[in-house]
């Protein structure tokens, strides 16, 4: 039976609500562009937040060709995940301070009524992850058992999930 979308989202926050910092992906000028970013949000429903100032130059990047591309990897848990969708800038007060957290003052030291502060949301499209087991013992032992056998090692679950 096929996973429901709502089972797929909960996959993918499982896999990336602990890994900290993901790579956000942004074009310019026929360029990519990543830098580190930390998502702000307490679950996935097929968007990302993030905390930016408006002055940034992801910004513009992201005002004039709007697909990004959001990575995170865990090599502690041997998970990755690549998100693929639109950003947009969100000024709205009410979605500052419901994303809002103190861990993002330290970012942002004049608050939530900075000026120069928004959010970057991203609305997923489509999602990639590979989610291998995280024992290295497991790990090796199936890179053993495929050196002998000669077929591959069990690398774990790669699932492409279109979230449109």
């Amino acid at each position: 039976m096929a996973d429901t979308r709502q089972d797929e989202l909960d996959r993918i926050w499982a896999l990336i609500k602990d890994a900290r910092v993901a790579m956000l992906t942004s074009e310019r000028d026929g360029r990519l562009y990543s830098r580190p970013m930390v998502a702000s949000q307490k679950g996935f429903d097929g968007s990302l937040w993030f905390f930016t100032r408006k002055s940034s130059p992801k910004v513009a990047e992201v005002e004039g060709h709007r697909e990004v591309n959001v990575a995170y990897a865990s090599a502690a848990d041997n998970s990755f995940v690549s998100l693929s969708g639109r950003a947009v800038l969100v000024e709205d007060r009410a979605a500052i301070e419901a994303h809002w957290n103190v861990w993002v003052k330290a970012w942002f030291p004049d608050g939530k009524d900075d000026p120069d502060l928004a959010l970057l949301r991203v609305d997923v499209d489509t999602a990639e992850y590979w989610d291998a087991p995280s024992s290295k013992m497991v790990l090796a032992f199936d890179y053993l058992k495929a050196r002998v056998t000669g077929g591959k090692p069990e690398a774990g679950e790669n699932r492409k999930v279109d979230l449109r």
